[in-house]
């Protein structure tokens, strides 16, 4: 019987928790960036939402 638990080295856990922390940090900056737009535009930004999701509806059906 094979044990396989306990494989990955210190340097690749790091690795990937490194990762994993500027993936986060940079979803936090998107979030503010968008949040600052959104209150630029108000109650227009949903009609901006919409609009990129049409847009990109309308790509992956190769209308564009």
């Amino acid at each position: 019987m094979h044990d396989s638990r306990g494989e990955l080295e210190v340097e690749t856990l790091l690795k990937i928790v490194l990762a994993l922390l500027a993936v986060f940090l940079a979803f936090q900056i998107l979030q503010m960036a968008i949040g600052s737009i959104a209150s630029l535009l108000g109650p227009f930004f949903v009609l901006v939402q919409l609009g990129v999701a049409v847009v990109i509806v309308l790509w992956l059906l190769e209308r564009i």
